[in-house]
């Protein structure tokens, strides 16, 4: 809900899509600067208390956002600073929030349907979210869509509170080791080990194209079908919907079996989708290719997050999900911005083809490179006890 009376906020107070793609490039790239340093305190102190920790502060600067724009003194710069802070939180906040999935998990088996359970329930209030949002906006305003969003965080902290888990923090190396070294050890562990050295950096090319589309919504709903917020709401609402849908589907299995050829069939999906809904200018079709690129979006972000959990060393993985969240929410406004400044010279059509292409290609050299990724893969798998020993390669992540 915030989301949308964000990027609603800005184009009221700008009109420019250039302006939508900088405050989202604004809100995420302190998590491209920042997460990979977070990762190394992910892996040290406890992550359920750093979790409640980002929530709190999470909290203020929705109140924040909230007065200011209540009062009439919210303008560009101010929005676009305290989007550069919720960024900084969403540093720590990201990787730790993954970070503790394993701990919810009882047997790493289950890890896949865990992630799938936790992107269906952030995919459900993205769902409903975007349609509330939307007709909030025209009924009372953004402000209170930011004053809902901050009041909300006193459940979420309360919840945090009650919960009661073990082994939140990971194993300390027997001798102490500078942040620094720390940091390095984990830089060096990615770079070296390639299935998940690919992962990251296709998660990455990923959202670069195939997520940013989003930052056009508002252009779409206001330039192409004269709408208002509502369309908008009903636009992100059918992005949500294809998303939710993925999310069940994975919360489903159990196991990774198959999850290559899911990574391929939903960048493939995003990517056609897209290019239909560069050129659509039917509400209603609009909002079904928006399902489908939700979908399949979401079932490549579930599969490649649930193949580096399930790759990655107990002792590193704060730092690896924190070069994994760097990767895939540092594309995202890098994206954004690319998108915005493409749809301000050559249109929103074109920008939206552009990212469409690269999508379909992205999903071209992962099905190329997937035989020796999971060739590189299967040790580690095995002696996890993900797969049989004895196991052909096809019953990795093929």
């Amino acid at each position: 809900m915030t989301q949308t009376a964000t990027i609603w906020l800005v184009y009221q107070l700008t009109g420019s899509p250039v302006w939508l793609g900088a405050v989202a490039f604004a809100s995420q790239a302190p998590v491209v600067l920042l997460s990979p340093a977070a990762g190394v305190w992910v892996d040290r102190i406890d992550r359920l208390a750093l979790m409640k920790i980002t929530q709190i502060c999470s909290m203020v600067q929705a109140l924040l956002l909230a007065a200011l724009t209540l009062t009439g003194h919210i303008t560009i710069e101010r929005l676009t600073a305290l989007a550069v802070i919720q960024g900084i939180i969403n540093a720590f906040d990201t990787p730790t929030r993954q970070a503790l999935a394993i701990n919810l998990a009882e047997k790493r088996e289950h890890l896949s349907a865990v992630i799938g359970m936790n992107s269906s329930m952030f995919n459900l209030a993205r769902l409903i979210g975007p349609s509330l949002g939307g007709f909030l906006i025209a009924w009372l305003g953004v402000g209170m869509c930011f004053l809902l969003d901050g009041i909300s965080y006193i459940a979420v902290i309360a919840a945090l509170m009650a919960m009661r888990l073990k082994n939140t923090t990971a194993e300390q190396p027997s001798a102490p080791e500078s942040a620094w070294v720390s940091f390095k050890k984990g830089i060096r562990y990615v770079h070296e080990f390639e299935p998940i050295r690919f992962l990251i950096l296709f998660n990455g090319s990923l959202a670069l194209f195939a997520f940013s589309f989003t930052v056009l919504i508002p252009v779409y709903a206001k330039e192409i079908f004269a709408g208002d917020a509502r369309t908008l709401g009903l636009l992100m609402s059918s992005s949500a919907a294809g998303s939710v849908s993925a999310a069940l589907f994975m919360a489903s299995r159990t196991g990774i079996r198959g999850l290559g050829k899911i990574t391929v069939f939903g960048t493939t999906l995003a990517g056609c989708s897209l290019l239909a809904f560069a050129w659509s200018h039917s509400l209603l079709l609009s909002m079904g290719c928006l399902l489908f690129a939700g979908l399949g979006g979401l079932l490549v972000a579930v599969t490649n997050n649930t193949l580096v959990q399930s790759l990655v060393e107990e002792d590193k993985r704060g730092r690896v999900l924190s070069l994994f969240t760097a990767a895939f929410l540092g594309g995202i406004p890098l994206g954004s911005l690319m998108t915005g400044w493409l749809a301000e010279h050559i249109g929103v059509s074109w920008a939206t083809t552009i990212n469409a292409a690269a999508s379909l290609v992205l999903g071209g050299i992962y099905l190329h490179n997937l035989k020796r990724l999971r060739e590189k893969a299967r040790p580690t798998l095995e002696r996890r006890g993900l797969i049989p020993i004895s196991a052909e390669s096809d019953a990795t992540i093929s």
